[in-house]
C-alpha cells in the first residue's frame, strides 16, 4: 500500500531563515526564495544599498541587515540582530564566501586568513550563535554552500579550495554536534552558476563553454535550478538527512 504524499513536506511557511550573501548571486537567490515561499527572511551582507534592492524586489517578509561577516569574533553580535526582526532563526544559510583566484606562489598570509574567515569560520561561529535557540525549539536547518573545489582542485584555487574542503568536514561535523537535537547540518556544492564569484569564468565564452561540456547535462547552471535542492534541505523533507553535501552541477563531478 502506498503512503500518500504529504503536501506539507516542502513548507516553509513562518520560518525564520538568515541568509548570509542576500546581496548577490546564490545568496540572493535562495533569500528571495524562501521569502516566496512564506519564510521570514533576514538578508546579511556588507553592502546595504544590494541587500536594500534585494528586499524591495523581493517583497515578503524581509529584511536587510547590514554586517561584516569577515570577522568570526563576531558572530554572536550578528546573531543578535538577526534575531529583532522576527525572533530567532530557524534556519541559517551560509552563501557569504570571497574567491581571491591566486596562483599558490601569490598568496599572502593575510588573504589565506581572509579566506579562511569568511568561508569558513564564520559558517561555524555564526551557527554555534544561533543553535542554542534552534535546540529551544527542537528544530532548525543549517545549510552550508559548498562548492566544486570542495572535492575537486582547481588552479588558482588553493586557498578557496582549502575552505570549501574544510566546509564539507565542518558540514558533517556540524551534524554529528547538533542533528540529535533536531538540527540538520547539509550543503549545496552548486557547479558553474553565473555570479559575482564566477564572472572571470563567465566572463571568457570560451571557457564558460568547456565547463558546460563537461557536464552530463550539456550546460552551466542557472540560478533556479538551486531553488529546488535549497527548499528540499530547509524544509520536512529532509528531516532525515544530515550531515550531506549535494552537488547540484549537472553531473560534472559524475564524469
Amino acid at each position: 500500500m502506498s503512503t500518500p504524499v504529504n503536501a506539507g513536506l516542502f513548507n516553509v511557511t513562518g520560518r525564520i531563515a538568515c541568509v548570509t550573501g542576500a546581496s548577490s548571486g546564490i545568496g540572493r537567490a535562495i533569500a528571495a526564495a524562501l521569502a516566496h515561499a512564506g519564510a521570514r527572511v533576514v538578508g546579511l551582507g556588507r553592502r546595504a544599498a544590494a541587500l536594500e534592492a534585494w528586499r524591495a524586489e523581493t517583497g515578503g517578509e524581509t529584511t536587510a541587515l547590514a554586517a561584516d561577516l569577515s570577522d568570526p569574533g563576531a558572530m554572536i553580535e550578528v546573531a543578535a540582530r538577526a534575531a529583532k526582526p522576527y525572533g530567532a532563526p530557524d534556519i541559517l544559510i551560509n552563501a557569504a564566501g570571497v574567491n581571491n583566484r591566486e596562483a599558490a606562489s601569490d598568496v599572502t598570509l593575510e588573504g589565506w586568513q581572509a579566506t579562511l574567515d569568511l568561508n569558513l569560520s564564520t559558517p561555524f561561529f555564526l551557527a554555534r550563535a544561533l543553535v542554542p535557540a534552534m535546540q529551544v525549539k527542537g528544530w532548525g536547518r543549517i545549510i552550508n554552500i559548498a562548492s566544486l573545489q570542495t572535492t575537486r582542485a582547481f588552479p588558482g584555487g588553493i586557498a578557496y579550495g582549502a575552505s570549501k574542503a574544510g566546509l564539507g568536514q565542518l558540514t558533517r561535523a556540524m551534524a554529528e554536534a547538533w542533528s540529535r537535537h533536531g538540527i540538520t547540518a547539509n550543503a549545496l556544492a552548486p557547479g558553474f552558476f553565473p555570479t559575482e564569484l564566477t564572472s572571470p569564468v563567465f566572463d571568457n565564452p570560451d571557457l564558460a563553454a568547456r565547463n558546460a561540456a563537461q557536464t552530463c547535462i550539456g550546460r552551466n547552471g542557472v540560478l533556479s535550478d538551486l531553488i529546488g535542492p535549497a527548499l528540499f534541505f530547509c524544509s520536512p523533507a529532509s528531516d532525515y538527512v544530515t550531515g550531506q553535501v549535494l552537488f547540484v552541477d549537472g553531473g560534472f563531478t559524475a564524469k
